[in-house]
């Protein structure tokens, strides 16, 4: 498969490269910030990104949707990262949807996720790091099941309207089987939500089960038969995410590049000197190798190929490029880089925090060393 864009995924690059631009720039993020607002984004953005077709890229034709894939996904990640966008896009039509293809759910919940009216959250972690491990518990009580536990930082949960939560229903510890995935309304009796601001002005939250009854109607897909989906998810979050992560450190190459051009010193600019040209022809090196690794995972997902190794790949290469980059712009901005007065901080804020989410370089790293026998 060869790792570029096709004319019609070019088009598309191209119409949410402007419209993103236009509607959600940097200076949209620093205005919800500014303002202490309570919803983390934009509801009627959101409802721009559904008339523009972009939350039904992931979703089937049968069922309203684009019937397009991870890659076209992936493009308008690319620039929701690139301009630091606010948005539940990650979390529902991409990996929310991915959950939901196939089962009993998505008929009741596509509808909403097509007209930009619905949010997801994924209650997945439960640590301050991802593990993978699963410990809250869902017993079985009459003909549903009662949840307690806890899931650490859910992004939209404060303002969701399903939130699919993972869950251990048998075995124990961090096996793979015995999970079940649930899709709960967050306004369920015994649920607590306590949101809080991370550092990238995002808003996420840690979440309480409190002996929560839920029908066996909220089963997502089979009882014990979770890590199917959640590998689902988990995957088109992971290359999601890798996807937005490229959007943001080239977002903060480009700013940093034309820092260099415009930054004066001595009389000249400071991008003509040769130290300043290796760091950036370096940089320039580090993103196109992290974008063609998600690329490579985008396309494997959309054949229907094991893209597990892939998915790891991109998540832990972009890591490391987009911190490279982050890093990097920062250093060459000078002391204005360290200001919150200039964007290229933003750029490092969200880096760490996507960084994180599914899992991150270390996590990915040891998974692909682990299979290969180390």
């Amino acid at each position: 498969m060869p790792l570029y864009l096709n004319d019609d995924q070019t088009m598309l690059r191209d119409t949410a490269k402007d419209f993103v631009a236009t509607e959600a720039p940097v200076a949209h993020m620093r205005a919800l910030r500014d303002a202490n607002d309570a919803t983390g984004f934009s509801r009627p953005l959101w409802k721009q990104f559904a008339e523009m077709g972009f939350t039904g890229i992931l979703i089937p034709e049968a069922d309203g949707g684009l019937g397009l894939g991870h890659v076209e996904a992936g493009v308008v990640l690319e620039e929701i990262g690139r301009n630091l966008s606010p948005s539940p896009f990650l979390a529902t039509a991409v990996a929310a949807v991915e959950a939901l293809k196939g089962t009993s759910h998505a008929a009741r919940w596509y509808p909403g996720i097509l007209a930009g009216e619905t949010v997801a959250a994924l209650a997945i972690d439960e640590t301050s790091k991802f593990t993978g491990q699963v410990s809250l518990a869902a017993e079985r009580a009459g003909n549903g099941f009662r949840l307690s536990g806890a899931k650490r930082f859910v992004a939209h949960a404060h303002v969701a309207d399903l939130m699919i939560v993972a869950a251990r229903t048998s075995a124990a510890g961090a096996s793979s089987s015995g999970l079940t995935l649930f899709v709960v309304d967050p306004k369920t009796p015994g649920i607590e939500v306590v949101t809080e601001r991370l550092t990238d002005s995002t808003l996420a939250s840690h979440v309480t089960f409190a002996d929560v009854g839920v029908d066996s109607d909220t089963v997502l897909g089979e009882v014990d038969q979770g890590d199917g989906p959640l590998a689902r998810l988990l995957a088109a979050g992971r290359t999601g995410a890798s996807a937005e992560l490229v959007g943001v450190g080239g977002g903060a190459m480009d700013m940093t590049v034309n820092y260099l051009k415009d930054r004066k010193q001595f009389g000249v600019a400071i991008g003509s000197f040769q130290a300043l040209q290796h760091r950036a022809a370096h940089l320039y090196s580090e993103m196109e190798v992290a974008r063609a690794a998600v690329l490579k995972a985008q396309q494997l997902l959309d054949a229907g190929q094991d893209a597990a190794e892939a998915v790891a790949v991109a998540k832990a290469m972009t890591g490391l490029a987009t911190t490279l980059a982050v890093q990097e712009g920062v250093q060459m901005h000078g002391g204005i880089g360290m200001t919150d007065e200039f964007d290229i901080g933003f750029f490092m804020k969200r880096a760490r925090v996507l960084a994180e989410m599914f899992g991150d370089t270390n996590f990915h790293a040891n998974a692909l060393a682990e299979a290969s026998g180390y």
